[in-house]
This record gives structure tokens, C-alpha cells and sequence, in this order.
């Protein structure tokens, strides 16, 4: 008997090394490759497109309302004919810059955006069909839900403040402590969650699947928007969809920037800076208009306070001034979204100069090898628009009035060990650490605390007076802008078939 060179076992591992191994299949309740002979014609498969006034002011100013039906001639991609198909274009409120950015994976069309309404305000989602994404970013609460916490599945009390979903689109990252990357992904853990929709065992999304399968209209939909049955990719998507036309803008300060930049242009000055007449024209106008919703977020009353535009127009000038300058408001709230879309610990929860475990914010999302401890505590820094809709503020819903948020700024914040810097008396601790290593005396703010290094922590107080505060919560009020539109924020409204 002759022996061969290699085992049996050897020359089963060198074609294995040789010769890949077949990819694992995906879960067909996750992901599923679309069979595009059952998604809707192309010529019936109507596109979704934002039109902002800095893009294209021409088109924008035509535009009759927020949501616009059209017609376009295209070239279908298959045949290269020539058609025409319907489009709705999205009248982006004024103050945005731009429209929300759109994954290339998930283009906004008209059936897409159906379905992701339907399920946003549907509970089959939740495990025993008693909660919706709706339930806690509810249109007629600011999309949040007005609580400090949020109610869910059973009763379940959950441990942060709802955040709004108006202008979400615009965030880099979702969530207090941004641990999901898009709408996509945010719109996926409430499911799995069991303090917000999921109480039971096994997956959780494959439950939810199944339930939307079961659903005959569901299941119609989803094969005519992605060419296969209900995913946990495509719900996902279909969510995301809807949320992207949740906007805010128009207020009384982007209607104010308009008539500052006009005057400019026309005054040739090239001083593009704010003057309380700017204000004031914009109060004027609204007055005229008898914009309820602009008038009443500043306590006025169309019928009787038509006289006032100056008296308001002089606060506002100066609430804008404090809200970028000496309150330091512009630190952290940048932009058109007001957002500098970073994370920041202004020492909210902290106890006794300590913050639990449970308000590590930023850094508990964080995954392991990229941890950054300058991110303890630290929660994404909310957008300023339609304010008075989202009470309570804060990650935590600590705050109830705007006026409490102005009063945790103005002793800035709460001292802890991790305080932003940007809350923090910087020049003060510098001063400190100098005197104390040259053995003189510090007559400056005294240390709240010292950090585990010993380098001292002495919050920034911004000293405002009660006049100061009025005016920038005044000014903050200008930011509320528009309702949503009814378009989006109404669950029983439709587009025409």
C-alpha cells in the first residue's frame, strides 16, 4: 500500500484556502435584493425634491406652498423613451440653506414617502401594537411628547427627554449621545428597544416584520417601493423618508435677515449687520399678514399690539447682540439649524459636583477603542427652532421653561469634573494655577472643584441681568418659525392619487 504525501485533512484545508467560502445568506427579515419587475413603472414611480431658496430663489419664490405637485419629462432609464411623470417638490422653509442630504441608497419618491408616513404613526411596529414612533414624537407636541421622560411599551418609563424630530434631518448624528450614524439607523432601535416598543423574546424586528407581512396593504407597498416583500432595511428607509420633510423655518429672525440684507444692498454699505429696524419690518409684516403662530411665540396680540414692532424690534436687536456675544450662546448654537452638531457636558444631571454613571452621555456610546473621556457627560447639542413646541429641554427634561436653560447658562452650568471648556472660566483656572505655582494669592472666581489631576474647575458666570435674559429669551422665541406643515404633520393627509 502506497501512503500519499498529504492527509485527507490537509488537502480538505487547501481547497478550502483555495476556493472562498460562500457567503452567508442575509436574513430575509433584514435585507432583501429588490426584483425591480415589481416596483412601480418608472414613469409612475414619482420623485421627492427639496427646492431652498439660497439654491435656486427663482424656482422657490414660484412655489406656491410647501408641498408642490408637478409634472417633468424624463428619460426612462430601461426603454430611453421620453415621459412624463409627476414630481412633488418641497418648498424648504426660509432660514434652511439647503435640503436635508438624501442617501444615494435611499432616493425620496412619493411612495416611499407614504409608506414611511404610514408606519411612523402605525403601532404594528411595537411588540403588542400599543406604541408608534408617533406616541413619543407626536406633530401636535413639537414631535416629542412634552413629557420629561418618555412612556413606553407596558408603562415602561424611559430615562431621556424625547428628542423632536423637526429638522432632525439636519443633524450629523441622532440621538442625545449619537449613537446612530443617519435616520436610517436611528429609526431602527425604538424597536428593539424594551423601554419604547419591544416586550417579549427573540428578535424583535423579525417579530415586527412578520406583523407588517401579515398585513396585505403593507405588503403591496413595500413590493411597489423596493421591489421585494417588508424588511427591516426597507422600513427603515421608508421612515427615514417621512422624517426627512419635517421642517421648520420662517420665523420672525429669518424673515428680519431677509429685510437686513435687503437694506444693505440697497443702502450699498456692504455692513451686513443687524439693526432694530430690521426687527421691526419683519414684526410689521406679520402684523399685516396676521401671522398667528409668529406674533403669539413673542406674546403678542395681532389685534392690539400692532404698535409695538419698535419697542419689540429694539429687544430683539439686542437678544440677537447677547445671543452672540457676551451670552455665548453662538458657542455651541451655530448655523442655520443653530447646532453645532457636537456634544457638550454642561454638567446637566450632575449631583454635588458628581454625574452618575447614567449621564455619561457621549462617552458611553462611544465604542471601545475609541472612548474619549473629554466626551463624559457630554449630549448632542440640541437645534433652536420651534422651541416652545419642545419643552421640556434638556437630554434629561430637567428644564422646564427657557427661561430655567437661560438661568443654567448664566451660572454656567453645573461643575463637575468634566465640564465643556466652553462652559468654563478658562482665564480664571489659568490665573489660578499660576498664583498658586509662584505661591501667591488668588483673588479670582474660586474653584467649584478639582479635577482627579488636580487642575481646578471654575464655571464661566455669564452675569446677565434680568433685563438681559428677557431680551434673549425674547430673541430665542423669534427662532420658532412656521408650524409643520400639514402635509407632514397631519396622519390622515395624503397626496391625490
Amino acid at each position: 500500500m502506497t501512503h500519499c504525501r498529504f492527509s485527507c485533512f490537509a488537502i480538505v484545508a487547501l481547497i478550502a484556502a483555495i476556493i472562498p467560502a460562500r457567503a452567508e445568506e442575509p436574513d430575509p427579515f433584514d435585507v432583501a435584493i429588490p426584483n425591480e419587475s415589481l416596483k412601480l413603472p418608472f414613469a409612475k414611480d414619482a420623485p421627492i425634491v427639496f427646492v431652498s431658496r439660497s439654491a435656486n430663489k427663482a424656482e422657490w419664490e414660484k412655489l406656491a406652498s410647501f408641498w408642490n405637485e408637478d409634472s417633468e419629462m424624463v428619460t426612462d432609464p430601461k426603454t430611453g423613451a421620453k415621459v412624463a411623470r409627476r414630481v412633488v417638490k418641497i418648498r424648504v422653509p426660509l432660514g434652511l440653506a439647503g435640503g436635508p442630504a438624501v442617501p444615494n441608497e435611499n432616493a425620496m419618491t412619493v411612495a416611499k414617502w407614504e409608506l414611511g408616513k404610514k408606519l411612523y404613526f402605525d403601532k404594528i411596529l411595537s411588540a403588542d401594537n400599543t406604541v408608534a414612533c408617533a406616541t413619543c414624537h407626536e406633530p401636535k407636541k413639537g414631535f416629542g411628547d412634552s413629557s420629561k421622560t418618555s412612556t413606553g411599551i407596558s408603562g415602561s418609563i424611559g430615562g431621556m427627554n424625547a428628542p423632536t424630530v423637526i429638522n432632525s434631518a439636519f443633524n450629523r448624528l441622532q440621538f442625545w449621545d449619537g449613537r446612530a450614524a443617519s435616520l436610517e439607523e436611528q429609526a431602527q432601535g425604538p424597536v428593539g428597544n424594551s423601554l419604547e416598543m419591544f416586550a417579549g423574546s427573540g428578535d424583535p424586528w423579525t417579530a415586527a416584520v412578520k406583523r407588517l407581512r401579515a398585513k396585505p396593504e403593507y405588503e403591496k407597498a413595500f413590493r411597489e417601493v423596493f421591489g421585494h416583500a417588508s424588511t427591516r432595511d426597507a422600513a427603515a428607509k421608508a421612515i427615514a423618508a417621512y422624517e426627512r420633510t419635517v421642517l421648520v423655518g420662517n420665523s420672525i429672525y429669518d424673515r428680519a435677515e431677509v429685510a437686513m440684507r435687503a437694506r444693505v444692498t440697497e443702502e450699498e454699505s456692504g455692513k451686513f449687520e443687524f439693526v432694530a429696524a430690521d426687527f421691526a419690518k419683519a414684526l410689521t409684516a406679520a402684523f399685516t399678514a396676521k401671522d398667528k403662530p409668529a406674533l403669539t411665540a413673542l406674546g403678542l396680540d395681532i389685534e392690539k399690539d400692532a404698535s409695538k414692532t419698535a419697542d419689540f424690534g429694539k429687544q430683539l436687536a439686542n437678544g440677537r447682540a447677547l445671543f452672540f456675544g457676551k451670552a455665548r450662546c453662538s458657542n455651541c448654537h451655530v448655523g442655520d439649524n443653530f447646532t453645532d452638531n457636537a456634544f457638550h457636558n454642561l454638567g446637566v444631571g450632575a449631583k454635588e459636583n458628581k454625574l452618575p454613571e447614567t449621564a455619561y452621555g457621549r462617552f458611553a456610546s462611544q465604542s471601545s477603542g475609541h472612548k474619549d473621556p473629554a466626551q463624559v457627560g457630554a449630549f448632542k447639542t440640541p437645534g433652536l427652532r420651534a422651541l416652545l413646541d419642545t419643552a421640556p429641554y434638556m437630554h434629561d427634561g430637567s428644564e422646564k421653561t427657557l427661561e430655567a436653560v437661560i438661568d443654567l447658562y448664566d451660572r454656567g452650568g453645573n461643575a463637575n469634573e468634566f465640564l465643556d471648556a466652553k462652559m468654563r472660566d478658562i482665564e480664571s483656572e489659568n490665573a489660578f494655577v499660576r498664583a498658586k505655582a509662584e505661591g501667591k494669592e488668588y483673588t479670582g472666581p474660586k474653584p467649584a472643584l478639582f479635577s482627579r489631576g488636580g487642575a481646578p474647575i471654575i464655571p464661566f458666570a455669564l452675569k446677565l441681568t434680568a433685563a438681559e435674559k428677557a431680551d434673549l429669551v425674547l430673541f430665542m422665541k423669534s427662532l420658532q418659525g412656521d408650524p409643520v406643515d400639514a402635509s407632514v404633520a397631519d396622519p390622515a393627509w395624503f397626496p391625490k392619487k
